[in-house]
């Protein structure tokens, strides 16, 4: 059946072999570049960043290769509220927010997915590594690459009109394809860390919009080893950029442990106190088969697996792992798996 399909193009290289792919099957193909930026220029430095003035002109380029129309959306205004303001807001409540998994939640697969269907599409195709096999998300071929936990937030609707041409394909396969296409793009680096901090200097950058407030770093017992210019700055399980003024007794690292951010101070400790077992989740989403048998779970993008149990409790989301697992922070989302399948996802709101 031929579709009505809306490429995303992000100007990388994996968005324009999928776009390449969706029109080579027959479909009606559309490109669009979302413009997330209001000043453009300054978000690529080397391969950080994306959705710079350059990466429109590469999309705009593979589009032309393809041979397929080819338009840019303004989406900056909404990404500045859903994905930039929401970043800043949750670390300033002490928490560790994903906001590639907030974009894909809020931009890509609300915002964009919406328009679209308005607009007649049937569907909408991205470059992520990831499957959609019967409107289930499953895990890409390319384990190194897989996307799947940063589309584990989108609903079974969503996931009914989205297309990922790639999950069959690992990354250096894509790059040769994307070379045999003579899509320009096939070198071009990847983008990396959070593509609104080009300099990949996230304390500076919560420290222009959130002040500073000198506060205490404290160790399990309370006593005060050092002090910071803001809670926001630190995430559990973060160990570099202490600065602490007095070793620990046995000279091993410190680790951050939690966050207050009403007191502003920061605990540290030991390794082992960061070891968790149990782990509580708000706003659970089932967005695949229901499965008890054989589940993991994931709890930070490209992060380790853990065989599970779960169950829901008063409308939250328990899950207990077999092993323990270590910075586990609020704010990161937990998903599921029953073997290479997501079967749902929830937002981590504490851990024991």
């Amino acid at each position: 059946m031929k579709l009505r399909v809306l490429a995303a193009m992000s100007g990388g290289v994996d968005s324009a072999v999928a776009a390449a792919r969706i029109a080579e099957a027959g479909h009606d193909v559309t490109g669009v570049h979302l413009a997330l930026s209001a000043n453009p220029q300054s978000h690529r430095t080397g391969a950080r960043g994306c959705c710079t003035v350059e990466d429109s002109r590469d999309a705009r380029r593979a589009a032309d290769v393809i041979g397929i129309p080819f338009y840019i959306w303004d989406m900056a205004e909404r990404f500045q509220r859903d994905v930039v303001e929401d970043f800043v807001a949750e670390y300033a409540a002490g928490r560790t927010p994903n906001p590639c998994l907030r974009c894909n939640e809020k931009i890509k697969f609300e915002a964009v997915l919406d328009r679209a269907l308005a607009l007649g599409f049937d569907a909408v195709a991205t470059g992520h590594h990831a499957k959609v096999v019967d409107g289930v998300l499953s895990r890409s071929v390319d384990p190194g690459k897989d996307q799947s936990y940063v589309l584990g937030v989108l609903t079974r609707e969503q996931l009914s009109h989205a297309i990922f041409p790639l999950g069959e394909s690992t990354k250096a396969e894509v790059r040769v394809e994307a070379a045999e296409r003579g899509l320009t793009v096939a070198d071009k680096p990847d983008s990396h860390d959070i593509c609104f901090i080009a300099d990949g200097d996230t304390q500076g950058f919560l420290a222009k919009r959130l002040g500073s407030a000198e506060g205490p770093i404290v160790d399990e017992r309370g006593a005060v080893v050092g002090s910071h210019q803001g809670a926001h700055g630190y995430t559990v399980g973060q160990r570099k950029g202490l600065h602490i003024d007095r070793p620990a007794a046995d000279g091993r690292p410190r680790y951050v442990l939690s966050i207050e951010p009403v007191s502003n101070t920061v605990t540290v400790g030991p390794r082992a106190a960061l070891e968790v077992t149990s782990i509580t989740c708000v706003r659970p989403l089932w967005n695949g088969p229901s499965a008890q048998q054989d589940v993991t779970v994931q709890l930070r993008a490209h992060g380790e697996v853990y065989g599970c149990r779960f169950e829901e409790r008063d409308g939250a989301l328990v899950i207990d792992l077999d092993r323990p697992a270590t910075g586990v922070a609020a704010g990161q989302a937990a998903v599921l798996y029953s073997g290479s399948t997501v079967i749902g996802s929830a937002t981590i709101d504490s851990a024991a």
